[in-house]
């Protein structure tokens, strides 16, 4: 008895397979490969297949009991009718329609003047013909490639779609405003619902998006827990019993597949960063030679910042003095752990529940040294799952069924680690003239002086 979940990512496609008590039978990747142009970022669609069949192959599927498939929150690509590309996957992070959100917002003005973002699927949506198309997420067309149909898409799949989360119905009255055909989009689904069955007959469930199939990863699925998701970019993911508003439009929310709602943003800062600024040097070796630093970099990947406020103008900067490869590296440590306790702050504000522990996924948890620095940051401990992989949160969304998420959860989740704040190894100097509190009051100031939070 198993169940595997598969991760489309960015930069490859990962498949783990897990049995009940969450132990980890086999995994495998393939890298995928990805084009930008200038503000436009795509994939070519067929090449997820061809790594998805390879991932199968490599874990096994015999006596595999269902499967279920995340991806990047906002890719998408338009098919014919019967399910065949007649574009490429147009990226997450793709801008080159961002023009389009004033129009769409215009459209329904109480609907999206605060929750539409640029670099969102429906601006480039309405940026194409769909007459005659479907619109398809990335995680739909594998999973009708699986199956052998089109198959339904989730609520959290299509949130960037325009998709509305409360009334859980797309919005029949703005799409007409904006010339969008009903019929191109998706029949929308629960996360967990069955979509069909692989020629084999293994169940293939509805998914979710990458962060939110990290935060099941973590185990973080109950009121006031929280989960911070860095890799290429950081995505903060939490739990509340109501929905959160956010006025400026930087925080927004999932359904919780138990009921409830899932708060967070995705922000523009994140790792990505160290191997543009830092080509060719050995991360490793900065890491274990890393301590705190009188310097910061905001660490934007790209211009424009999308949480924990809203700001298109934004561009990275540095306060303070980077004379070497190892204050740059950690400069860009120190940046990353800033951001997040100011979304974590952001969050607070808007009435979601304290921070008391903060689950940690995402590839940067490699780094020790940066795992002790977010905790010494935030002020409180971090824990680190045994597995923390978004290919394995949705091997757990298809254990659950669609039923009890959070009790499967528990059952299949583990934490390796729980780290305290302030505590440093004592052979980490640190050599700052002010402590990182003042450090990170300085880099807040800074960025309202450059009208960035304004």
């Amino acid at each position: 008895m198993g169940w595997i979940g598969l991760d489309l990512g960015t930069q490859s496609v990962r498949a783990v397979l897990a049995d009940a008590k969450g132990s980890v039978l086999s995994r495998a990747s393939r890298p995928l490969a990805s084009h930008r142009d200038g503000v436009r970022h795509e994939q070519d669609p067929h090449e997820w297949l061809t790594a998805v069949d390879a991932v199968l192959a490599e874990v096994g599927t015999t006596g595999v009991d269902g499967i279920a498939i995340c991806s990047t929150s906002g890719t998408f690509l338009l098919t014919d009718r019967t399910g065949r590309p007649v574009t490429p996957a147009l990226m997450y992070d793709d801008a080159r329609a961002a023009a389009r959100r004033d129009q769409i917002v215009d459209a329904d003005p109480a609907r999206w003047a605060t929750s539409m973002q640029p670099t969102w699927a429906l601006p480039k949506i309405l940026d194409l013909d769909v007459t005659n198309r479907r619109v398809v997420h990335s995680a739909d067309f594998v999973a009708a490639h699986l199956v052998g149909h089109p198959v339904a898409t989730d609520t959290s799949h299509a949130l960037k779609t325009g998709y509305d989360l409360v009334a859980e119905s797309w919005p029949a009255d703005a799409f007409d405003k904006l010339g969008l055909p009903l019929d191109a989009f998706p029949e929308v689904v629960r996360p967990g619902t069955e979509l069909g069955r692989t020629p084999d007959g293994i169940p293939v469930y509805a998914g979710m998006t990458d962060g939110c199939a990290a935060q099941i990863a973590a185990g973080a699925l109950a009121p006031g827990a929280w989960n911070s998701v860095l890799g290429t970019t950081l995505v903060l993911k939490g739990v509340s019993a109501e929905l959160i508003t956010d006025p400026t439009g930087a925080v927004y929310s999932h359904r919780h597949p138990d009921g409830g709602w899932l708060p967070g943003g995705a922000s523009s800062t994140g790792a990505g960063v160290l191997t543009e600024l830092l080509p060719g040097a050995d991360l490793d070796a900065l890491d274990h030679a890393a301590y705190p630093v009188d310097a910061v970099i905001y660490p934007l990947t790209k211009t424009g910042e999308r949480f924990p406020f809203v700001a298109p103008q934004a561009e990275r900067f540095t306060l303070g003095s980077t004379a070497d490869d190892l204050h740059v590296y950690t400069a860009v440590l120190q940046g990353v752990a800033f951001i997040e306790r100011l979304a974590f702050e952001h969050l607070e504000k808007l009435g979601a529940d304290p921070v008391r522990s903060v689950s940690l996924t995402g590839g940067a948890t490699r780094s020790e040294y940066w795992n002790q620095l977010r905790a010494d940051v935030l002020g409180v401990p971090v824990e680190l799952p045994a597995v923390p992989d978004p290919a394995f949160g949705m091997a757990v969304l298809a254990a659950s069924g669609g039923h009890d998420l959070t009790g499967t959860a528990r059952l299949m989740v583990r934490v390796a680690r729980v780290l305290e704040p302030g505590e440093r190894r004592p052979d980490i100097p640190n050599r700052m003239e002010r402590s990182l509190d003042d450090l990170y009051g300085e880099f807040v100031a800074e960025l309202d002086r450059r009208g960035y939070r304004s």
